[in-house]
């Protein structure tokens, strides 16, 4: 069986930090994995380049840039709706625009944001979004002429400052054979380069996590790195374990 992987990001930057190693992962076992980026983050995660004089066309085109060598490097297909960003504004268009794409992708796994954030409403918003166009392409009376769409389980992967945002991971992802990929795609996004190296420590911290509570049947080793997730649907199974 073929999965495919939607990821709804807020910003172009999001998904590279948070779920980079699963998109990885999935695209090296053939599965396709399709990005959203609802905006570049152009006006509040690109202090970097507003200081070096850039105009907001040129961060957007930059950022653009980047996203799309990451995704070369993940292994996955970008698509972006430039919707802008501080703020994210959920609108009807834009939640029909993001549950169109949930027709013609037919996620069998969706990654977003928390449901909280405190630190940046744009990704409350964005996990929101993803939920909400997620449940309209299941209903056969929405948009009609379209196929609905199963139920594909909604993962949020993890925030930057996860004890503010109610994030309680209850998956911990085995990264490690695709670590160099993520890492590689982290560096392509040049206007974040403080990030680099903190989500590098996340991936440590999170790979020590997943061996402790592992044992010993999944062989982790001591460079586990890791990425956490926490479901949002119950996971629906014939047994336990």
């Amino acid at each position: 069986m073929t999965d495919s992987v939607l990821v709804v990001s807020a910003h172009a930057a999001d998904f590279v930090w948070r779920a980079g190693g699963a998109m990885a992962l999935y695209a090296d076992r053939g599965h396709p994995v399709t990005v959203v980026c609802l905006s570049y983050g152009e006006r509040g995660e690109s202090a970097r380049y507003w200081r070096a004089g850039m105009d907001v066309e040129e961060i957007k085109a930059t950022r653009h840039e980047e996203a799309a060598k990451a995704c070369a490097v993940l292994g996955a297909e970008l698509v972006t709706f430039d919707v802008g960003d501080y703020p994210l504004v959920e609108t009807p268009e834009l939640r029909d625009r993001l549950a169109q794409v949930y027709r013609e992708v037919r996620p069998t796994i969706v990654l977003t944001h928390t449901t909280e954030d405190p630190w940046n409403f744009d990704h409350a918003t964005a996990s929101r979004l993803a939920k909400e166009a997620r449940i309209l392409a299941q209903a056969p009376g929405y948009q009609p002429e379209g196929e609905v769409i199963g139920a594909p389980p909604v993962f949020m992967f993890e925030p930057h400052q996860s004890e503010y945002c109610g994030f309680m991971p209850n998956v911990l992802l085995d990264i490690t054979a695709v670590w160099e990929k993520k890492l590689a795609a982290m560096q392509c996004m040049e206007g974040q380069q403080h990030l680099w190296e903190y989500y590098t420590d996340v991936a440590v911290r999170r790979g020590v996590q997943a061996r402790r509570n592992s044992g010993p049947n999944l062989g982790l080793t001591t460079d586990t790195m890791g990425e956490a997730y926490q479901r949002v649907y119950p996971q629906v199974a014939n047994e336990l374990g």
